[in-house]
């Protein structure tokens, strides 16, 4: 089944990627074509982009490599070693990029990167040096002598059953919203009530929501076909409270009038076009903030949100983690831990050993 959102963005990505590799040094082809086969299209345009950073932190602040970082050559890259890459990994902390402007004109912003971009970026220069040392077009791998920064873990911020209840209750009534917002919530009421039911009843990323297309659901079972991360197709299913809001929103879907090529999309703008992932963080941000100011909601946040009600029903992390798509359970674990050290603690006392 064609899934004609991703099928869309991937085009978009390929062709972003394409424009990056005009920019870049000829032997980076080889590292491209062995992620092609790797990692999906968002991915690699992630690596382009960070190894790019890489590429103008050596051409602009290290002496002795070409200012054109088109003309970098493998004996370029052979020449960097841990110490460099130390540097480069303090300068990502803070820096100055040029970017254009929808004017085509440029501007220099401030870049600040905490230890988590740090890492990231780093993570795909250590892509870069492991896969040509594999290939023996490197002596050496300089990465494996430089550490990730200490990645400090935030807490997970979800939102409980009663603030739960509450968004939902704004999303209907409407009530706080700003005279402007108000005018708008009668036409998309029904809308925004589908994406927020369904985000919170199936813990789907946003990206997932987006792209789910008219004739990805299936009223018979309750269920969805989606794009995970990666390109792979999963069912996931809905409970009663999703259905009631889908079939609601669908009732006033039906007649609109949908711009052309955007047909099989089932969450619109108002515009009548597929609704992008921007808009719907705008409307859980707009709503959650009537429901709480302490706490900062995303679409990632009610995803959370869902895991956290699953596991405390559950206790299955496996199921969880099946549920969420994480292809690693630790990666599921490392979000629920304190839940799970709770249930530990209800097991001490859960067996006796002689009756009272």
């Amino acid at each position: 089944m064609e899934f004609a959102y991703h099928s869309e963005q991937e085009k978009k990505i390929i062709l972003e990627l394409r424009e990056f590799k005009k920019d870049m040094p000829a032997f980076m082809e080889d590292f491209f074509v062995f992620l092609n086969n790797d990692v999906s299209a968002k991915t690699r345009l992630g690596y382009a982009r960070d190894i790019k950073i890489f590429f103008n932190y050596l051409a602009n602040e290290e002496r002795d490599f070409p200012t054109d970082i088109t003309k970098f050559t493998m004996d370029d890259l052979r020449r960097v070693d841990a110490k460099i890459l130390n540097r480069y990994a303090e300068y990502l902390s803070f820096y100055l990029r040029d970017v254009s402007t929808k004017n085509d004109k440029n501007m220099t912003v401030e870049t600040f990167n905490h230890d988590r971009g740090i890492s990231r970026k780093l993570s795909a220069i250590r892509k870069l040096f492991k896969y040509y040392y594999q290939q023996e077009e490197l002596p050496s791998n300089p990465t494996e002598l430089v550490n990730n920064p200490k990645i400090h873990e935030k807490s997970i911020i979800r939102l409980e059953p009663d603030e739960v209840a509450k968004l939902l209750d704004a999303v209907d009534s409407g009530e706080g919203l700003t005279e402007r917002q108000a005018k708008y919530h009668e036409f998309t009421k029904l809308r925004d009530a589908a994406i927020i039911t369904t985000l919170l009843g199936t813990g789907m990323r946003v990206s997932e929501c987006v792209g789910i297309d008219m004739q990805h659901i299936d009223f018979d079972n309750n269920a969805f076909l989606i794009i995970r991360k990666g390109g792979k197709e999963q069912i996931i299913y809905f409970g009663d409270e999703v259905e009631k809001a889908l079939k609601a929103y669908l009732e006033v879907r039906d007649d609109m009038e949908v711009v052309p090529g955007n047909e099989d999309a089932l969450f619109l703008s108002i515009q009548r076009k597929r609704i992008g992932v921007r808009a719907v963080e705008k409307l859980v941000k707009k709503y959650s903030s009537l429901v709480t100011s302490v706490k900062k909601i995303t679409p990632h946040k009610l995803r959370s949100t869902y895991g956290t009600n699953l596991y405390r029903a559950t206790t299955d992390i496996y199921l969880v983690a099946d549920v969420l798509g994480h292809t690693d359970v630790n990666t599921t674990k490392k979000h629920y831990a304190d839940m799970a050290d709770a249930n530990r603690r209800r097991a001490a006392n859960a067996i006796k050993l002689r009756e009272d």
